[in-house]
């Protein structure tokens, strides 16, 4: 027995290993699980009204100069 026929026998065994690993664990990830609960938010006629939000602060305003 060769050593090529030897290592196809072993792939063929951790390839077996994994593929049975893969089906026993199942699908990784959200896949599978049940879907999270939604959150329930208040009504916002429930809330105080919110104020309005004040405008963001400008940076230096930059212009191009003509060369003179």
């Amino acid at each position: 027995m060769s050593s090529e026929s030897v290592g196809g026998i072993c792939g063929v065994i951790v390839a077996a290993i994994v593929l049975a690993a893969a089906i026993v664990f199942g699908p990784i990830g959200q896949y599978g699980k049940p879907p999270k609960p939604a959150k329930v938010e208040p009504a916002p006629s429930a809330m105080a009204p919110a104020a309005p939000a004040a405008p963001a602060p400008r940076g230096p305003v930059i212009r191009e100069v003509p060369n003179q």
